[in-house]
């Protein structure tokens, strides 16, 4: 069994093939995705965040919003690059979003990737440390968020205060209990998957990483996954952690399937450079009649070794498309692949 969910970007433009042509379209339909895909038995509603750009920037008043009108489908996302954030104010959001959730947030945060604009950090007021990467930096965020999250008092209180104070130190508020288990760290290299184990965070892993062995993505992928869970198991953690994967998987069900998809039918892993520095392989998109998708996707050792599998959807063709996409995975695929 596999929990499934979905992966959207979140994109808009005024292009008359899209059903999303400005901001507002993309968010309200988001949370229209997120209801059906509950209604479809789906298992989690997850949104990519993309500063500087005609994507979804800013998550937790949509994870708020889609929280308040669904009770089941856990909500995510996929993933927040700490370089941009405030791990205080964004300890605050994430407590009140949760909340309103009943608990069903999956944050996933990251270091970060290549942005629409230059050190787009910078341009929201942050700056690495002396001595520091922006990488560095993203990672140190990330240890402050956790820390404060556990809801341990750490700040100093006003002895004349506007309002009574609890005794001791005080914690930020509102204070979400077992929001800290739920934070994911994307990872695109090796080192940082066992980096994230050793934090106590749960492994996102993407369609791309950094080609460290020149194997295929999925096998790398697969490498990347078991060394997270061996490192996991050393650290003695008492719950065990959860590991995500994303793919684009169509079954191609209908005319409309084909037309959309038919052309990624066999195509192979991607190799290209997301930094000046760094390699990457990019995993192969899955496009096919149901017999042969499930063939293929069962020969894929990372699938295997994920207990959850995000899909990344075309969210400018509308909801009621996308709804199609996701209930051909679940109808014709997921069954054969024990994955329902």
């Amino acid at each position: 069994m596999k929990k499934i969910g979905f992966l959207s970007f979140g994109h808009w433009s005024n292009h008359p093939a899209y059903k999303t042509r400005t901001a507002s379209d993309t968010l309200l339909q988001s949370i229209d995705l997120a209801i059906a895909a509950e209604e479809m038995g789906l298992d989690g509603a997850y949104f990519r965040v993309h500063h500087f750009a005609a994507q979804l920037a800013s998550p937790f008043p949509l994870l708020a919003a889609i929280g308040a009108r669904t009770s089941k489908i856990e909500i995510g996302t996929g993933v927040i690059d700490m370089r941009y954030e405030n791990p205080l104010y964004m300890v605050e959001d994430a407590g009140a979003a949760d909340l309103i959730s009943g608990g069903r947030l999956q944050l996933g945060i990251s270091r970060g990737s290549p942005e629409q604009v230059i050190d787009g950090w910078r341009y929201f007021g942050y700056e690495p440390a002396d001595g520091e990467t922006d990488a560095d930096m993203g990672r140190r965020k990330a240890l402050e968020f956790l820390d404060k999250l556990k809801g341990i008092g750490f700040a100093q209180p006003n002895p004349y205060p506007m309002f009574p104070n609890p005794p001791g130190l005080l914690r930020l508020e509102p204070h979400s209990a077992g929001l800290r288990e739920r934070i994911w760290w994307g990872s695109a290299s090796n080192a940082t998957a066992i980096w994230a184990a050793e934090n106590g965070m749960n492994l996102q892993s993407s369609t791309l990483k950094y080609d460290e062995s020149g194997k295929p993505f999925h096998i790398q992928q697969a490498e990347q996954i078991r060394l997270y869970k061996e490192t996991w198991k050393k650290a003695g953690y008492q719950r065990e952690p959860r590991v995500s994967v994303s793919r684009s998987i169509f079954a191609l069900v209908t005319d409309q399937d084909r037309y959309y998809f038919g052309q990624e039918t066999g195509r192979g892993d991607k190799i290209g450079m997301i930094e000046q520095d760094k390699r990457a392989i990019f995993g192969r998109s899955y496009a096919a009649e149901p017999d042969k998708l499930i063939d293929e996707l069962a020969r894929d050792e990372a699938i295997q070794e994920a207990d959850t599998l995000l899909l990344t959807i075309p969210n400018t063709l509308g909801v009621d498309y996308n709804i199609h996409v996701l209930s051909a995975i679940l109808k014709h695929v997921a069954p054969a692949l024990g994955w329902r």
